[in-house]
């Protein structure tokens, strides 16, 4: 695998360093903490209780939203004399 140079200052060092953990390569660190996380890596997070609270406010949200996305369309069509 190639290898590339890089300089960083002295501070970016030490906290890079406060991150590695013993047998782990500088190059390891910097890949472990750049990863983007995968959705799987969530799963069981939250508990059933927990989940279905959730689900539960998203869907309010949702319907909230709908709600005065309507509202708004409807305005528009108002103002511009537009029928449905």
């Amino acid at each position: 695998m190639a290898t590339k140079t890089i300089s960083i200052t002295e501070d970016a060092y030490e906290r890079l360093a406060a991150l590695k953990n013993e047998n782990e390569s500088f190059s390891e660190v910097i890949g472990r903490i750049t990863l983007k996380p995968k959705l799987s890596d969530f799963h069981g997070v939250l508990s059933k209780e927990s989940a279905d609270k959730l689900e539960k406010s998203i869907k309010e949200l949702r319907k909230e939203h709908s709600k005065s996305h309507e509202k708004r369309v409807e305005r528009i069509r108002k103002e511009l004399k537009w029928s449905a």
